[in-house]
């Protein structure tokens, strides 16, 4: 994330991964947060960030959202992206939270996951970061 930053000119707003560290801890969902506001250009950098990353990863998010796999393949997939992403889960994120146990509930957090990797498929490509930017910012989602 950090080189990724640099490529994408935001070198002066994260000069280093401690910088980039510190602004993703305002999340209040993360182990370790931080409370404050962060500003707007902070946001935007990161959300620009974030769209990179779904870029790069959009192939991978496709295979999980198509219909053409074989259904034993397509479940293998996606039994493997979420134990992928409930490892990470329980490495980073504050388990008391109710939002972080709903998202590692198996039943009741597939919906939630699903969203998760649409809303990345759909942050990838041309206009993405105003399609992220707009849901992200959107009260009533």
């Amino acid at each position: 994330m950090v080189w990724m930053s640099q490529q994408l000119g935001f070198g002066e707003l994260f000069p280093n991964r401690v910088e980039l560290w510190k602004r993703r801890c305002h999340n209040p969902l993360r182990r370790a947060c931080r409370r404050g506001p962060i500003s707007a250009s902070e946001t935007d950098a990161l959300i620009r960030i974030l769209c990179q990353m779904a870029d790069r990863l959009y192939p991978m998010l496709r295979t999980l959202l198509s219909n053409r796999e074989a259904p034993e393949l397509l479940a293998q997939r996606w039994q493997r992206f979420q134990d992928r992403l409930a490892e990470l889960i329980r490495e980073r994120m504050n388990p008391r939270r109710s939002g972080v146990q709903q998202l590692l509930d198996p039943e009741l957090g597939a919906a939630e996951r699903r969203q998760m990797v649409r809303s990345l498929s759909l942050a990838a490509g041309e206009g993405g970061f105003e399609r992220l930017r707009a849901s992200l910012l959107d009260a009533a989602a």
